[in-house]
């Protein structure tokens, strides 16, 4: 995890976002995607991922958007590709 951390770090530096990666849970954020990938498709997982640091963004708390979202894909319709 030491080079997911040191890419967090250099992101938020590079977006200029001060210190926040002691806020970022990327545990919660890798296994939201993996559960969208698995039960929606692989690539809504990105955008479900950006979409989850909008709502926290505007204020949303993070496991409990992160909750919503599993919960969501959890009744999503298998695709029939």
């Amino acid at each position: 995890m030491q080079l997911l951390d040191d890419w967090t770090t250099a992101v938020c530096d590079a977006l200029n976002l001060g210190p926040v990666t002691e806020h970022v849970d990327s545990g919660l954020v890798l296994q939201l995607a993996r559960d969208v990938a698995h039960t929606v498709s692989r690539p809504a997982a990105p955008v479900t991922a950006y979409l989850l640091g909008l709502a926290v963004g505007r204020g949303a708390d993070p496991t409990s958007a992160a909750d919503e979202i599993t919960r969501l894909a959890q009744r999503w319709p298998p695709d029939a590709s």
